[in-house]
């Protein structure tokens, strides 16, 4: 669930840019978005097991001055709610992307409602097991698609080792940089995460597997972001064209994997709009309900209501056309505050014996989770920065 929420069409994209525009040279900044992402979700799976408690539980019961309460609780309602909603559009129309280099030009794609109907369907049967194994499915044909991508066109092993390893920020790759490590790193993800692991694992005993399992999903999602990188490296190595989205990789590929690429390169489009498309929302609805103290029943009218508001503004959008630039801008703008303010309570949180009893944060756990915090600093000030620049 971990790996779908991020790997999204957002990321096929950005991962394609970068490949394209810089080759090898950042993939080390998916690996240090990997690190940065464990961390910090490792710290919101053991909230979830050992704790009990989502994110935005969490929060209430530590906040107990009246008006901070307010301010984090609008800041976290207004960045994930209105933020989901607008990137939820982005996630439907990055999944039919794929499909539309081959097809005709159409005035409104069918496929846009055929996603609408499958994440309502999913969402709104309120089966937890169910929701988990179709991301797992969808992550799976992700990983195959790039993943494979990848091993077929032999990228250079020195090179792929040498951008992994070694730091290195060409110019005019710093926005570049930040834009990977903030698709990885995302907030929603925080509460997503703690809120679906209390509801799988709830005792000490559960503790190693739970941290298996985000190990596992962590590190899948980032190789499939490497793989979409040192595809996009490859295959448009030499070639003097610009690339302003991942429907460019598949017309690229086509000389290099054959006719059938264009349809093995949507596939994988589908999968990673599609999987984004169900935990967007679901996430809105996780962080609202905790918040505001709803109870947390996928069943729940609220919690309903949550989602189908988010869903249904992305399908509503995408269907239309409409890119809502200004509401995307403010989400960016205040996942980039939110991302460093959400970090910060999150490590305060893992600190309190109260809520954490013997498994609170050790010396190096903090000490990691005091760098990942500044480094989201910074990716919060080069968000608000990039969004105000557009104003």
């Amino acid at each position: 669930m971990v790996a779908a929420a991020f790997i999204g069409p957002g990321t096929v994209t950005t991962a394609t840019i970068a490949g394209s525009s810089f080759g090898y040279t950042l993939l080390w900044a998916v690996g240090f978005s990997i690190v940065a992402t464990f961390v910090l979700q490792e710290m919101s799976a053991r909230l979830g097991v050992m704790g009990q408690m989502g994110v935005g539980e969490a929060i209430r019961s530590k906040v107990n001055k009246r008006w901070l309460f307010l301010v984090v609780a609008a800041l976290v309602i207004g960045a994930i709610l209105i933020g989901n909603a607008a990137y939820e559009a982005g996630n439907i129309t990055g999944a039919v992307l794929g499909f539309e280099v081959d097809w005709p030009a159409l005035p409104f794609n069918p496929l846009i409602l055929l996603i609408g109907v499958v994440a309502f369907l999913l969402l709104w049967s309120g089966r937890y097991k169910l929701i988990e194994k179709s991301l797992v499915l969808l992550v799976s044909v992700m990983g195959v698609v790039f993943i494979a991508a990848a091993i077929i066109l032999k990228p250079d092993l020195s090179s792929t080792l040498v951008g992994l390893f070694v730091p290195a920020a060409p110019q005019g790759s710093m926005i570049m940089i930040v834009s990977l490590i903030g698709t990885t790193v995302v907030p929603y993800n925080l509460f997503l995460h703690a809120s679906t692991v209390k509801t799988r694992w709830q005792d000490s005993a559960d503790l190693t597997t739970a941290r298996t399992d985000t190990l596992i999903s962590v590190v899948g999602g980032g190789l499939i972001t490497m793989a979409i990188l040192i595809t996009s490296a490859i295959a448009f190595q030499g070639v003097d064209q610009e690339v302003n989205s991942a429907s460019d990789l598949a017309l690229q590929l086509r000389p290099l994997l054959g006719s059938w690429s264009g349809s093995f390169i949507a596939v994988g489009f589908l999968a990673a709009g599609l999987s984004s498309s169900i935990t967007a929302p679901l996430a809105a609805a996780y962080a609202t309900s905790e918040i505001l103290g709803w109870k947390e029943d996928l069943q729940g009218k609220k919690f309903r209501i949550i989602w189908l508001l988010v869903l249904g503004a992305g399908v509503l959008f995408s269907s239309l056309g409409f890119r809502p630039t200004l509401v995307i801008l403010f989400a960016q703008f205040t996942n980039g505050l939110l991302l460093p303010v959400v970090a910060t309570f999150l490590l305060w949180i893992m600190n309190d014996h109260r809520i954490m009893g013997v498994h609170y944060n050790n010396l190096w756990t903090n000490i990691l989770g005091i760098l990942v915090i500044i480094a989201t600093i910074v990716l919060g000030v080069k968000s608000v920065l990039s969004a105000t620049s557009l104003l």
